[in-house]
């Protein structure tokens, strides 16, 4: 079958997500990228899309002229990314789905619930996959950890224990470095910091792998260095509607940390840990047993992993590829073959309430809020 026609929009030359998608994308020939806005400054990004191999008329200055260039075209995209700063995803977004685009977002979907509301019945009326860009629940262990979780083989859950704690952003005089300051920024990061940052990767993993939604939870947060708004450091606790209880740390002043994220994930018969910085491996303890190591390409793994691993035993793939496997799965969905369950419109949605009911939970002290949006109660 023919290459899908892909664009993005953002992750220019130089910025921080752009190369795992141009990775990701391309790595199992499923997409070519036919059309890109990829810069604010239009010059640079064309020079950029052209140095891709973009034709010239399909290096666009902005992203208006390029929905306005590609629905007139017969050969239009079939996949857009959308990858850029936080504030602009739900206009980019919205206007894409009503011209009958499908869309692969970066986090956070949208910065407000109602935008995440309107996300959601937009992408419901179009009939378009809207995906969310949660990519380290497409790690082939992850989807062997969901499915144990799914066939009983750890029991009934229990507890969830998450965590994404880094201390890249530690040194207070390295505050006013505009790559760092943003983030604490309410004009450009919005009502949270480092939990809508980098806590909704691991409240998303939690509930992908446990396969139920949070209902509701409880947040302490902090600013540790003064001259910060938004947050640096959070601890929610939360409560899952299958009675699932959930435990969630994320920091970024954790110095000693590098990457920081993993998750545990204890039944009444077992438990499992995995953590992205040796994401070829999930530990497995069965009650009253010893723990195993289980490796990524190892025989006797779910088909939902080995679809998913490239190369051999004991070599590792690492987030590019766990990037690409989201472009695997939305492959499969547009080509109407079987696929793995990759984030949609809804998780983003849930992903921002949860998001702003912390930040109503901390403000008041704590106290137990109801964390789903209102059109998911």
């Amino acid at each position: 079958m023919a290459r899908l026609n892909w664009g993005m929009i953002g992750g220019g030359k130089g910025s921080q997500i752009g190369p795992a998608h141009l990775l990701g994308a391309r790595a199992d020939g499923n997409f070519v990228l036919a059309a890109g806005a990829l810069d604010v400054d239009a010059e640079r990004g064309r020079a950029y899309a052209e140095e891709l191999c973009v034709a010239p008329d399909r290096a666009y200055a902005d992203w208006q002229e390029m929905l306005e260039g590609e629905k007139a075209r017969a050969d239009r995209i079939d996949l857009v990314t959308v990858a850029t700063p936080n504030s602009t995803h739900f206009e980019i977004t919205k206007a894409f789905l009503e011209a009958g685009f499908n869309v692969l977002c970066e986090k956070p979907m949208t910065m407000t619930v109602e935008e995440g509301e309107e996300i959601v019945k937009v992408a419901r009326a179009s009939g378009k996959i809207c995906a969310v860009n949660y990519c380290y629940s497409a790690y082939p262990m992850v989807r062997e950890m969901r499915h144990m979780v799914a066939t009983g083989q750890i029991g009934k859950v229990r507890l969830v224990v998450a965590n994404f704690s880094h201390g890249h952003h530690g040194d207070a005089t390295d505050a006013d470095n505009p790559r760092v300051r943003w983030r604490y920024d309410p004009a450009m990061a919005g009502v949270s910091g480092q939990f809508a940052d980098c806590g909704i990767h691991a409240l998303h993993m939690a509930s992908f792998v446990v396969g139920d939604e949070v209902r509701e939870l409880s947040a302490d947060f902090a600013s540790t260095i003064p001259s910060r708004e938004l947050e640096d450091d959070a601890m929610v606790n939360f409560r899952m509607e299958g009675g699932t209880v959930g435990r969630l740390w994320t920091s970024s002043v954790a110095i000693g940390r590098q990457h920081g994220f993993d998750i545990q994930v204890f039944g009444e018969t077992g438990g499992l840990r995995w953590a992205s910085e040796q994401p070829n491996q999930v530990y497995y303890t069965p009650v009253g047993g010893r723990t195993q190591i289980m490796e990524k390409g190892e025989g006797g793994l779910s088909d939902e992993a080995a679809r998913l691993s490239r190369v051999a035993i004991a070599h590792p793939e690492g987030f590019p590829l766990a990037v690409a496997n989201i472009y695997v799965d939305l492959a499969a969905a547009l080509k109407g073959e079987a696929h793995g369950a990759f984030p949609v419109a809804e998780d983003g949605l849930r992903s921002m309430a949860a998001v702003h009911q912390a930040v109503a939970s901390a403000k008041a002290g704590g106290a137990w809020v109801d964390a789903r949006p209102p059109s998911l109660r």
